[in-house]
């Protein structure tokens, strides 16, 4: 009895008389072991661990520089010098009063003497022409432009104008000058009449720019530091009270008082705009 295998059918694509090629198996794979895996396994790639970022800390704020103190500066000789763009007020007058003490230094004196005593602020003429006599008797300085009433005007009057303004610096200049003339003078017309004084004591003769001068040496003491101020403003009382005591000219030297006090009293005036 014969054994009958069974076995794959042949290929027909394979031609009578050829050998058989075997099937390739893969690399890796036994021959004839059913249910085998057809590769090496690949191991999937790993998910990215995703590590979370540090918070954020806010940056500290640096202060702009403008809130940084500033180094203080002593003020250079040209800031305590009128200029036309910075202090003009005080520029122009003081131009003005060059003009004129260069008139009276050069001109003929009997010439002086004339425009002097039209300018005058005497009781005669302010009772005639009070709006002509009061701004023309501040066009010229007593001495000439080498008195030391030219150098405060100029150093004063420079300093209460980059602080205060022009319009207020001329205010007070302007109101010093006019309350210290009209305080000193209406009391000697009034002694003529009453008899106390001669009639030649209404035409005495009195321009100038000390008393604005002094008022404005009051306003600009409002606007120091206490540390400068209150001695500046003893130093100049005690000035002005030391000539009042002397009595050399009594009604000058109670119109300096009488306008310092006008400059202190403008203190609130000249702090507004400083603030």
């Amino acid at each position: 009895m014969e054994r009958s295998t069974t076995g794959p059918a042949p290929d027909a694509s394979v031609p009578d008389g050829a050998a058989a090629v075997p099937p390739l198996v893969p690399a890796g794979l036994l021959d004839g072991v059913p249910r085998q895996r057809t590769g090496t396994p690949v191991p999937a790639a790993a998910a990215p661990v995703r590590v979370p970022a540090p918070p954020s800390l806010p940056l500290p704020r640096l202060p702009s520089p403008s809130c940084l103190p500033r180094p203080a500066r002593m003020p250079s000789l040209w800031s305590l010098l009128p200029t036309p763009a910075g202090t003009p007020f005080t520029f122009v007058y003081t131009a003005v009063l060059a003009v004129t003490s260069l008139v009276a230094a050069l001109a003929d004196p009997a010439l002086v003497h004339a425009l002097h005593q039209a300018s005058s602020t005497d009781v005669a003429h302010l009772l005639r022409t009070p709006l002509l006599v009061l701004p023309a008797s501040a066009l010229w300085v007593a001495g000439g432009i080498v008195s030391p009433y030219a150098a405060l005007f100029v150093l004063v009057l420079t300093a209460l104008e980059r602080r205060a303004g022009g319009v207020r610096a001329a205010c007070v200049f302007l109101a010093g000058h006019v309350l210290a003339t009209l305080a000193t003078e209406v009391p000697v017309g009034l002694a003529v009449l009453a008899g106390r004084l001669p009639g030649s004591s209404l035409h005495r003769l009195d321009y100038g720019i000390s008393f604005g001068v002094a008022a404005s040496i009051g306003a600009l003491a409002g606007l120091l530091r206490p540390w400068l101020r209150w001695p500046a403003l003893t130093l100049t009382a005690g000035v002005l009270l030391a000539g009042l005591r002397a009595g050399a000219d009594p009604v000058a030297d109670w119109g300096h008082v009488i306008a310092l006090a006008t400059g202190v009293s403008a203190w609130p005036l000249v702090r507004r705009r400083h603030a």
